[in-house]
């Protein structure tokens, strides 16, 4: 199969450092080449794949505060796209809607994979008026914001099998990674370490738009010698946080789309501490993959219970759900279906959430 994936210009595919939607872009990507297939990947020149790269700059451009260079360049690359439209058997997006207007004109078949949060009032009339654009929800919960859409399945997250190395044993603290924002709650990842006595390790990027945020709220916190604040980290040091915590912590106050650290925590056989939010109650195993709560009570005797779970059973989760090859085999069957004209077929409820398998 001749596929197209095209990235945002954001960061490079894989990122250095933060950027979940690249790093799935680069699983999926890798997974279908070790397949057979012959993918093109539309991302950032400094992107590093096995598929033919096309890029519309030569950098990844982490966009800031006032500049719009962004949109100049995903322009070009909606253009480059549309050069090359023909050629392939099926076209998969990964950034928002821009194409939406072109898209719908080509003979070759589409989707898009929305990657963020779906409940912000700006997005209702855009998907009302592009209703036809194939969709793929990484999540029932993301799903169910739109329910109106198009949707075509639900995907979830793959990693690789062999991403990380499963831990039998863990050491003694609390692992917080991602991104420190009002809705990833970093400050109710503090309380529960410090009325447990365990350290906590935070692995977080900044943005420039959370500066304020983390002068204000966070950095406070930080005076706790329980607590290290190791910044935003990469791929290796992100591993090795991972492997040795006891747990990850992950109470977040959004309707999260899906939460793609979870599974990473998986992949170690490191439980996870989640509040109940967007995907969390699908992607979580209440008692066997961790624990789900509702508030920092719960939290906090989750976490003084949390080692006592099986790190095993967690990477065994891991192995039947949330693999490269099993989101790989997933997409493909979607692709297959839109390139046989049955795209608004067999929606969400289409997919079996407890192995991930897409039945339609």
């Amino acid at each position: 199969m001749k596929i197209a994936q095209v990235s945002p210009l954001f960061e490079r595919v894989p990122p250095i450092g933060y950027g979940g939607t690249e790093r799935i872009i680069s699983y999926l990507t890798e997974e279908l080449v070790a397949q057979g297939h012959e993918v093109t990947l539309f991302a950032s020149g400094d992107s590093l794949t096995r598929a033919r790269l096309v890029a519309a700059v030569d950098c990844s451009m982490r966009p800031q505060a006032g500049d719009n260079a962004w949109l100049a360049y995903h322009t070009i690359q909606m253009d480059m796209v549309a050069e090359q439209a023909a050629s392939f058997d099926v076209i998969h997006f990964h950034n928002g809607y821009l194409h939406f207007p072109m898209a719908n004109a080509w003979s070759t078949p589409h989707v898009t994979t929305l990657h963020g949060r779906l409940d912000l009032p700006e997005l209702q009339p855009v998907f009302r008026r592009f209703e036809r654009c194939p969709l793929v929800a990484i999540s029932d919960s993301q799903q169910r914001s739109l329910p109106q859409a198009g949707w075509c399945g639900r995907v979830h997250h793959g990693l690789p099998a062999d991403l990380y190395s499963f831990q039998p044993k863990h050491g003694n603290y609390f692992v917080f990674i991602g991104r420190i924002s009002p809705e990833k709650r970093l400050d109710r990842a503090i309380e529960i370490a410090q009325r447990c006595g365990m350290r906590l390790y935070i692995g977080a990027k900044v943005d420039s738009v959370d500066v304020p945020y983390f002068n204000e709220v966070i950095k406070p916190l930080l005076r706790d010698p329980l607590v290290e604040f190791v910044g935003e980290v990469g791929e290796r040091e992100k591993r090795e946080l991972l492997e040795h915590a006891t747990a990850l912590l992950f109470p977040i106050d959004w309707p999260e789309p899906f939460g793609l650290v979870m599974i990473e925590a998986f992949c170690c056989g490191t439980p996870v501490i989640a509040y109940r939010q967007g995907s969390v109650p699908e992607v979580m195993e209440d008692g066997v993959t961790g624990f789900v709560v509702t508030d920092q009570e719960q939290a906090v005797r989750a976490a003084q219970a949390v080692a006592s779970l099986d790190r095993k059973r967690c990477r065994e989760v891991f192995e039947q759900r949330f693999t490269a090859t099993r989101m790989a085999q997933n997409y493909l069957q979607v692709y297959r279906r839109l390139m046989e004209g049955d795209a608004r077929q067999h929606p969400a409820s289409g997919i079996d959430w407890q192995t991930g398998d897409f039945d339609g």
